[in-house]
């Protein structure tokens, strides 16, 4: 759908990835009236190493939604490895929460499963439109989104809850006079490129000196290679663009030499990608009439590889919110408030692991957080296995 109209809705969710396409797919289960706007077309790639842990996992299987992900040529993943080199452990992803693989499928085939089971569910989702601004009444509650259609038209959407899920550049925020709880700069670059011509077994960490390296199967056999380090010491970053994936195999060798020798027999597919200095940050979740979720609520460093997890987690969270808002107008405080509770308490333990990993302790050091980090994992595994489903308000009785 290219061109919306002036009209109104429950909710207007700005931004059709991970957390706004799930947001939006919850709420139109539940019966809801939501449009989704985008400006970016779809399918289309965004910068991310796409690894899905094992809470994502089960919430994709929870919404029915795994299958099509494996369906699609997103490899079932049952093995990783982890350690540093001469000590490194192969272990068997254990059957818990329901699931018993992880998956980490390429992010056009991800967010374009995620949109179709929106529209599947009732969501109305416009692409090529951009959010302009949000509208108030007197009181100054964000009644509704000022958008530009596919025609550089101005339309206005009516929503009793705009939702912004517009990412890590969140172009909402400001106007929404949403206020940052929590931040503090990165130092640090993720880089990745993908290969194929490689058998690749399972997901692979690495830890060695200032480094975590690491390798996740995705479709068509190819594989994301990936490499964080401190940014003053990421060489590659000042490679010119031709040397890159020669660059970044130079550094895997410093770390998991055996990983770049398979790097070199394989054949390197696309351009090396990648991040530096991403901030991580806390912003406030709710407000009068609006609610952030996914990157726009907050974003960490992408060492632990949980962006996508965090997504679909808060997307839930926020889902059952708004839904309890949505059927019981008095209720809407305290379901918005908890929202933002849960919210919290949900990122803390992640966040603050991800902060010691981003500073590169030694390896032991590194390794044990990084085992921390796994039972914490685990724990939020178990968490998302137990929530209940929304589900259609009942008709009244005749």
């Amino acid at each position: 759908m290219r061109t919306p109209q002036s009209s109104h809705h429950d909710v207007v969710v700005v931004g059709a990835r991970c957390a706004g396409a799930v947001t939006a797919m919850l709420l139109a289960r539940a019966g809801h009236d939501v449009v989704v706007v985008d400006r970016a077309p779809f399918p289309s790639n965004v910068v991310s190493t796409h690894g899905i842990s094992r809470g994502g996992v089960v919430q994709l299987s929870r919404w029915g939604l795994l299958d099509a992900a494996l369906g699609d040529g997103a490899p079932p993943v049952r093995e990783v490895t982890f350690g540093s080199v001469g000590t490194l452990t192969t272990r068997r992803v254990k059957h818990q929460a329901g699931v018993d693989l992880l998956v980490a499928p390429r992010r056009d085939r991800l967010d374009a499963l995620l949109v179709a089971a929106a529209e599947a569910a009732g969501a109305r989702v416009f692409t090529g439109v951009t959010a302009r601004g949000v509208t108030r009444d007197r009181a100054g509650r964000v009644t509704g989104l000022r958008v530009r259609d596919t025609d550089r038209r101005p339309v206005q959407l009516g929503a009793r809850y705009v939702v912004a899920a517009d990412g890590l550049r969140s172009r909402l925020v400001r106007e929404l006079g949403a206020r940052t709880l929590e931040w503090y700069a990165g130092d640090t670059a993720m880089l990745y490129m993908y290969v194929d011509g490689v058998r690749w077994s399972g997901h692979e960490l690495h830890v060695g000196p200032d480094a975590f390296a690491g390798v996740f199967p995705t479709h068509h056999g190819e594989a994301c290679v990936w490499l964080s380090r401190p940014e003053a010491v990421m060489r590659t970053l000042r490679a010119p663009a031709r040397r890159r994936a020669e660059a970044l195999t130079s550094e895997l060798a410093e770390v998991a030499p055996e990983l770049a020798d398979r790097v070199r027999s394989g054949r390197v597919t696309e351009r090396v990608r990648g991040a530096a200095r991403l901030p991580s940050y806390v912003r406030q979740a709710v407000g009068p009439g609006w609610a952030l979720v996914g990157d726009a609520g907050y974003h960490r460093d992408p060492i632990t590889g949980h962006g996508i997890t965090d997504a679909f987690r808060d997307a839930e969270l926020l889902a059952v919110a708004l839904d309890r808002s949505l059927r019981d107008p008095s209720e809407q405080w305290h379901a918005m408030a908890e929202f933002a509770y849960h919210r919290d308490a949900a990122l803390r333990e992640v966040f603050d692991l991800t902060r010691a990993l981003a500073s590169f302790p030694a390896p032991h050091d590194f390794v044990g957080l990084q085992r921390q980090l796994s039972d914490a994992l685990e724990h939020e595994a178990d968490f998302l296995a137990s929530l209940p489903e929304l589900t259609p308000a009942a008709a009244p009785a005749a």
